[in-house]
């Protein structure tokens, strides 16, 4: 009886061990264990981004402890601390501020652990190896060019103009010096010809930036210059708004809808991302496009770059030029971004597996 229940007690102990163990220690226990902190599972992206990471590295055979840090950077700062601990042999991070982690970056730099930046770049610290990303000021060049496109402005003048209003993302988030530039770049000589009309003035990125690129702070934000202008069907002319995100168009296109917006007078609105409710918006007519940036090919970039530092060989850059992080310039592999509307979703997004139709149906 003795035995028997030793012998119980040795199983229930061995199952609590690999519960406890979890995804991290799964796998062959001699292989590099990759650490892949991601901002947070609230938003699709982030949550669709970890996932994707955690699964090609694994099929290449690597260990992988993927953490979410909810959207604060103390949580961000001590799990990569436990994975620098927990003795990871590279770290993929998406930040939540690129510029609260140089601390924690200094150890990774003591202990000779490689450093990629993911999709956004970390700042002011020597220990990035590599950034991967997607051509983030192409991003906002895209969005930009289609409303000159749709609106067009280049055969407008001054006396037919244009009424648009302007979001970003977060101030903490280096990666709006890209999209919002690269957008203001191609916009901003209409605006200085008097085509296109920003009502509230608000045209700095200061005044345009949303912080943690929450939809809640969007939609408050389109509230006020709707109220503070008049806007709607019956009211002030409103063209379009410039988003740098999906976020923050679905926070605007909350607001446009309660000010009494259809889809048959909805002004223009920009995103970026694809996430399934800025897709059903586009569908419905309350979103005008979204840039599309395949999560799945950006991961495959960053498993090729982890691949070669544990294999000690070069990793795999295509820009080393444009992105300096106050140390010096950080070598880059930049995908490529495309836009999705409501003619093309279907064959970019779910004939390539990216969604079902399911997924995009109320």
């Amino acid at each position: 009886m003795k035995k028997v229940l030793a012998l119980v007690l040795s199983a229930a102990m061995l199952t609590t061990a690999v519960f406890a163990g979890g995804n991290q220690d799964s796998g062959n226990k001699k292989a590099p264990k990759i650490g892949v902190s991601m901002p947070t599972k609230s938003l699709q992206r982030w949550n669709q981004d970890g996932a994707n990471m955690k699964a090609q590295l694994e099929k290449a055979g690597y260990r992988v402890d993927l953490q979410f840090a909810n959207n604060d950077i103390a949580t961000q700062v001590s799990q990569v601390e436990n994975m620098l601990s927990g003795n990871c042999n590279a770290l993929v991070i998406a930040s939540i501020d690129g510029s609260a982690l140089k601390g924690v970056l200094g150890t990774a730099k003591e202990q000779k652990v490689p450093v990629i930046a993911y999709d956004r770049l970390i700042m002011n610290s020597d220990a990035v190896s590599y950034y991967a990303t997607f051509d983030n000021y192409k991003v906002g060049t895209i969005q930009g060019n289609y409303l000159i496109d749709k609106l067009n402005l280049k055969n407008r003048t001054k006396d037919d103009p244009v009424y648009m209003e302007l979001f970003t993302g977060s101030p903490d988030d280096n990666n709006i010096n890209f999209f919002f530039g690269g957008a203001m770049d191609v916009l901003k000589p209409y605006m200085d010809k008097g085509i296109i009309i920003v009502r509230s003035g608000q045209t700095s990125k200061a005044q345009c930036a949303t912080l943690n690129w929450s939809t809640e702070e969007a939609q408050k934000r389109m509230e006020n210059l709707i109220t503070s202008n008049g806007y709607g069907p019956n009211g002030t002319q409103l063209d379009a708004v410039y988003s740098s995100n999906d976020s923050c168009a679905m926070g605007i296109t909350n607001a446009l809808v309660a000010a009494g917006y259809t889809p048959g007078n909805f002004p223009l609105v920009t995103g970026q991302d694809c996430d399934v409710t800025s897709v059903k918006h586009m569908i419905a007519g309350t979103q005008a496009m979204s840039v599309f940036k395949d999560t799945r090919t950006l991961a495959s970039k960053v498993v090729e770059m982890v691949d070669a530092l544990m294999k000690g060989t070069k990793p795999p850059v295509n820009d080393t030029k444009t992105y300096d992080n106050g140390t010096g310039i950080i070598p880059s592999y930049l995908c490529e971004p495309v836009f999705a509307t409501k003619d093309n979703y279907k064959k970019l997004l779910v004939d390539s597996g990216y969604y079902t139709e399911a997924q995009l149906s109320d």
